[in-house]
């Protein structure tokens, strides 16, 4: 598949496998262990790359512009992505004779091959974690227990300040002291 019959500028893309994705990973428990790809970059992703929105499709940048960014580790992670594409990317000047900003060298288009492939995969992180024995002080520790207190804690922190502020004011009889106008 040549540039020419996709409409896209850069040697990388191949029509076949499409535009390069953000990646994004599930929220709901039994299935974040993966992470997978979406359906474009939003436009803080594109923004914090340098990219201008549009010449992102020009250049073969998956965009959504309805999506958010619900963390920060998310929004790195695929401007990362993006910054690296752009480094892998050369650009082939519409007019040999005119090159503009941004495209490559001669030299870098003789050096240039068509990908072949999905375009930047999205490569799955698997944690280093092994199974170990549990310890007596573990098997002695109840996590209901913790997140009972825990859960209390929070739910009776203003009624603590509150009975707090009044043992201030007490002058120690069980009497409180009447406040000067």
């Amino acid at each position: 598949v040549s540039t020419q019959s996709t409409g896209f500028r850069s040697s990388g893309i191949n029509a076949e496998y499409g535009l390069p994705k953000q990646w994004y990973q599930r929220r709901v428990r039994g299935y974040n262990a993966k992470v997978r790809a979406g359906r474009g970059f939003t436009l803080d992703e594109l923004k914090a790359a340098g990219v201008n929105r549009k010449q992102a499709r020009s250049i073969g940048i998956a965009v959504d512009h309805r999506r958010k960014n619900r963390s920060q580790e998310g929004l790195q992670a695929n401007v990362l992505r993006l910054k690296e594409y752009r480094s892998r990317l050369i650009l082939f000047p519409r007019k040999k004779s005119a090159p503009k900003k941004g495209d490559s060298t001669p030299a870098e288009m003789e050096v240039a091959t068509q990908l072949r492939g999905p375009v930047m995969p999205i490569k799955q992180v698997h944690s280093d974690t092994t199974a170990r024995v549990i310890t007596e002080e573990e098997k002695k520790q109840s996590a209901f227990q913790t997140m009972r207190m825990y859960r209390a804690n929070q739910k009776l922190v203003g009624v603590r300040e509150k009975r707090a502020k009044e043992a201030a004011e007490d002058d120690g009889l069980g009497v409180k002291s009447k406040k000067k106008k």
